[in-house]
């Protein structure tokens, strides 16, 4: 009877505790019989909430059987199609690979001349792509390239006035090289910005506006000031040709033509002296260039002392009976005065000294002059080095496949040894100069010095 009991109370429990799980909001019976009620209850709503279930689960399940059998005679039906689609492709195919050889059968007389055509448009699309007369008459390049495509095609065929066509652009490219004319176009400043300008051009060589000759490329697809302009004179005489009307006028042109290399824009181009001195000098091609300067400067002022000295030597030399003290040959005079009681040998030796303490003086920054002459050259040796070695870092770093890397040390290295021998080749004329100069005002003072001596001695012997 305890059994029972105990399991009894289990079964309540039990039972109690999945009512509470699944009707929480419901409050608890209060007797056995109505618990036993509510889960009679709970047992019928459940097993027509299953029903439900199962009958969602079986019409989803139809609904995917209807889904799959309508993709399997879909698939069915593709495959029909791609094979009838497939055996028309073939079909086709042979279609196509007969009316190519009927075709290829039929222009077989005309393939050279094709091919002739092809070559010879290749080569004016060439011409016209850069072609100052392509900035006037645009268009040509792309006919070009279509026609080109076409005589090459195997299944069209070009027609008669295509080839006129061509022809027509053949003519006009020959005729319009000869031609002077004006025309409004578009024009690009170096500045980035653009504006409408008459433009004159002058055959198939240059095209000037506003003064101003302009360049053409057909990546770019109009005109474009060139950085930098020719000499004044020829710039002036574009501008004359810009404001005549008629008549015969001195132009200067590229010979070369906007197809031949563009040999001006290359001129004009080129850096100037200064331009090579300041980019690719260094700083030790502006130290070789200071110490030329100043050699050179020194060596002025040195031959404008000299000069003046000089000059007062002469007047000296008249004037020999009075000397002065404004000149070395003057105060070499006085010691002889100041000596005429003393022999021959002392007053020897009283002008030579006299002779010596002039010599200095007049002697004065030669030496400077000598040593820059002789380290200018020694320090653009230094830079042709230190230039060549820049070479070879940048060949290790970058290899030597192209050469505009290796430019820049190169030039550092040439310009470096040409700034060394210009600074020293003034620098070496300079100081013979002065040297020369320094030297006959010695001479004028040893010869008086001696002639003085010879008539003391010649007295003395009397």
């Amino acid at each position: 009877m305890k059994k029972i009991i105990k399991f009894a109370g289990i079964s309540v429990t039990g039972l109690f505790l999945a009512i509470s799980s699944q009707s929480y909001a419901q409050q608890p019976a209060t007797t056995l019989a109505e618990l036993l009620n509510s889960v009679e209850q709970d047992t019928v709503a459940q097993s027509a909430e299953h029903r439900e279930r199962e009958q969602r689960f079986q019409q989803q399940a139809n609904q995917q059987q209807q889904i799959l059998d309508e993709t399997k005679a879909s698939i069915e039906q593709e495959n029909a199609t791609n094979a009838e689609l497939t055996a028309q492709f073939d079909a086709n195919q042979l279609v196509i690979a007969e009316r190519r050889e009927a075709l290829r059968t039929a222009r077989a007389d005309l393939n050279e001349l094709l091919g002739t055509i092809q070559g010879v448009a290749g080569d004016f699309r060439a011409m016209f792509e850069n072609s100052l007369i392509s900035a006037q008459y645009d268009g040509r390049e792309e006919f070009l390239d279509d026609f080109i495509s076409r005589v090459a095609s195997d299944t069209e065929q070009v027609r008669i006035d295509e080839i006129e066509r061509f022809w027509f652009f053949m003519q006009q490219e020959l005729v319009e090289s000869g031609k002077v004319v004006k025309y409004d176009a578009m024009v690009s400043l170096p500045s980035g910005e653009q504006s409408t300008r008459t433009v004159t051009r002058i055959g198939a060589f240059n095209s000037v506006s506003n003064g101003d000759y302009l360049s053409y490329t057909g990546a770019i697809g109009h005109l474009q000031v060139l950085p930098r302009q020719p000499s004044p004179d020829i710039v002036g005489a574009a501008i004359a040709l810009e404001n005549a009307s008629s008549g015969m006028q001195r132009v200067g042109i590229d010979p070369t033509g906007a197809m031949g290399g563009s040999m001006m824009a290359n001129l004009i181009n080129f850096p100037t002296a200064a331009e090579q001195v300041r980019d690719n000098s260094g700083v030790i091609g502006f130290v070789i260039l200071g110490v030329g300067a100043i050699a050179v400067f020194i060596a002025l002022i040195r031959s404008f002392i000299l000069t003046i000295v000089a000059a007062r030597v002469n007047a000296q030399i008249k004037n020999a009976d009075k000397p002065n003290k404004n000149n070395p040959l003057g105060r070499v005079l006085l010691v002889a005065e100041a000596n005429l009681n003393v022999d021959s040998e002392t007053l020897e030796l009283k002008l030579g000294e006299a002779i010596l303490q002039e010599t200095p003086a007049l002697e004065r920054f030669l030496t400077l002059i000598k040593i820059a002459s002789t380290i200018a050259p020694l320090m653009g040796l230094l830079g042709t080095v230190t230039g060549m070695i820049q070479v070879f870092q940048q060949i290790t770093v970058y290899g030597a496949g192209d050469p505009t890397i290796m430019a820049g040390g190169i030039s550092m290295a040439l310009m470096t040894t040409v700034e060394g021998i210009v600074a020293a080749i003034p620098a070496i004329l300079m100081h013979a100069w002065v040297k020369g100069k320094a030297d006959d005002i010695i001479h004028i003072m040893e010869e008086q010095a001696t002639g003085i001596i010879a008539r003391k001695s010649e007295a003395a012997n009397k």
